[in-house]
């Protein structure tokens, strides 16, 4: 069994907003999966589902983001979870909005939400669906900017990202984070080293040789 938990706030007035991410890709999850029988435990809104022939449970926390491993850490000890089984969804101001990054593990990051996650799972092993947001405008708080809803531009950008996670989740699940990375997660482009003109590499090498 995996647990697949999107991080966000509860109530309609957050809904749209960027902090919110984790809960959209949850949705939409369902919506996909055919999954539509959400029950309240745990201070949470849970669903119970297949993906191949692996057993699931998609989790909104209803906590509020900063409280969200309040909700986590019961149902991980209800259900009897390792953290190896645990997936978290959630927005990231440090990568381009649309962007996205799958993690096998790692620290909070300034996340919230992961830290108290972290604080009530007390591990760090558990898969991270991370979905850009971008850097706040200028003079905006980041309180301002993750409870904001997405700029214009940007809606499209995140409907696609999160398209593009439902078969990388389902991969995470059916498959392995390792190979999920592999798939999804956006390639870096390596940059051709041009060949110095001769001239340039003596005098180079020549610079080199006084710091020795």
């Amino acid at each position: 069994m995996k647990i697949i938990v999107g991080l966000g706030n509860p109530g309609r007035e957050y809904a749209q907003t960027k902090h919110n991410v984790g809960f959209m890709l949850v949705d939409a999850l369902a919506e996909k999966l055919g999954i539509a029988d959400w029950q309240s435990k745990f201070d949470a809104l849970i669903a119970e589902g297949r993906m191949g022939t692996e057993k699931i449970l998609l989790v909104k926390p209803q906590t509020y983001m900063n409280e969200s491993g309040r909700a986590v850490g019961p149902l991980m000890n209800w259900y009897k979870l390792m953290p190896e089984q645990l997936i978290v969804a959630h927005d990231d101001m440090d990568i381009p909005a649309g962007t996205i990054r799958i993690r096998k593990k790692g620290s909070a990051g300034g996340h919230n939400g992961i830290k108290s996650v972290l604080a009530h799972v007390g591990d760090e092993n558990f898969s991270r669906v991370r979905i850009g947001i971008g850097r706040p405008l200028p003079g905006w708080t980041v309180i301002n900017h993750v409870l904001a809803p997405f700029q214009e531009e940007d809606v499209p950008k995140i409907k696609e990202a999160i398209q593009y996670l439902l078969p990388a989740v389902e991969c995470i699940v059916t498959e392995d984070t390792d190979k999920a990375m592999n798939l999804y997660n956006p390639k870096k482009v390596k940059k051709q080293k041009q060949k110095a003109e001769p001239e340039k590499q003596e005098s180079k090498e020549a610079q080199e040789g006084g710091a020795a």
